[in-house]
Order: structure tokens, then sequence, then C-alpha cells
């Protein structure tokens, strides 16, 4: 009863890509339509009219529910992918068009925090600080050596780089776009 799509196509879509719990609230109320609404993904159907302090209670439910199965003994796997840069943090490894990058410690942290943060300008100090602390020995320039041995290995060409961008005056961005 939605203007353009119905409620049982939006739970069909939405479930086809995500495991959020969806509970239909609706005035279809027969045995056929709640059993196509289940049927079809949903996790819970309420008819209308419906007690608003049920509905909370059904919610929080689900949501814990979803929590749970979250937090389970499934092994989930840790990745940043931005274009063909495919970044592992669980295994600490790094793939560009498929192919397997080794980087320096330093440098795959210098990486992580950038994807991590994509279309934000940090200056060098704000890097060295974050990468390196406060407290390390040494200067920016550590940052600008650091940027280059990434491009090197991450871009197609490292004079025109897609990834990792300078941004004049004021430091470096991972570009996403």
């Amino acid at each position: 009863m939605l203007p353009g799509m119905n409620g049982f196509n939006i739970c069909r879509t939405i479930r086809e890509s995500s495991n959020t719990p969806i509970i239909l609230v609706t005035a279809k109320k027969t045995d056929v339509d709640k059993i196509r609404g289940l049927g079809l993904g949903a996790d819970d159907y309420i008819v209308k009219p419906f007690s608003p302090s049920e509905m909370v209670a059904r919610v929080k439910a689900h949501i814990a529910i979803h929590e749970r199965l979250k937090s389970g003994n499934t092994p989930v796997h840790h990745q940043i992918v931005v274009k063909d840069l495919v970044i592992d943090t669980d295994a600490h490894r790094v793939n560009v068009r498929g192919k397997e990058v080794s980087l320096k410690n330093k440098e795959y942290e210098l990486l992580v925090f950038l994807t991590s943060n994509p279309d934000i300008v940090f200056s060098k100090e704000t890097l060295f600080d974050r990468i390196w602390g406060m407290d390390a020995m040494g200067d920016t320039a550590t940052v600008t050596v650091h940027i280059n041995r990434i491009r090197e290995k991450i871009e197609i060409d490292s004079s025109h780089p897609e990834y990792i961008q300078t941004v004049w005056g004021a430091g470096y961005r991972f570009s996403v776009v």
C-alpha cells in the first residue's frame, strides 16, 4: 500500500543485500499476507492497529537477537576495499589489482589510517602524530618519504597518484572518487 513499490518488494530488496532485522507493520492481516511477508525475509509481522509499547518491545528483541548473532562464533573478515585496492586488516595484507604488495609496518599503518578516513585532508604533522606518535624521533619529512614509498607500490603512475593525493599547502588525502 506504499506509493510506487509495495512492502513485500521493499522487504525482498533489503534482504538481498542486508541482514538487518525487518519488521513489517501493515494493515494486511490475512494469513496469506503474513506467510508471504515472513517468507520474503521479514523477521516479524505486526498488523495495524498495534500497541506502541508492544512495537518497542519487538524492535528491542530483534535488535538483541541481531547483535547476539553478529557477535557469535562466526569469524568476521575485515577488509577495506577501494576500487582495485584491497586491505585485509585481519591478515595485514594489501592487494592491488589482484597482486599482493609488501608494505613495511609504518607504510601499512599510514595506508590503513588514510583509507579509513577517505577524502579527509591530513597535514603532515597530524599524520606524523597519529602514526609515529608525539614522542617519536624524526620530523614530518618522514611522512613524505613513506607516502612516496606507498605510492610507488600501489599506484599505476606514482607521479599522477589516483589514491593518495597531495593537497598543496595542506597535506594528503586518500581519494575514493
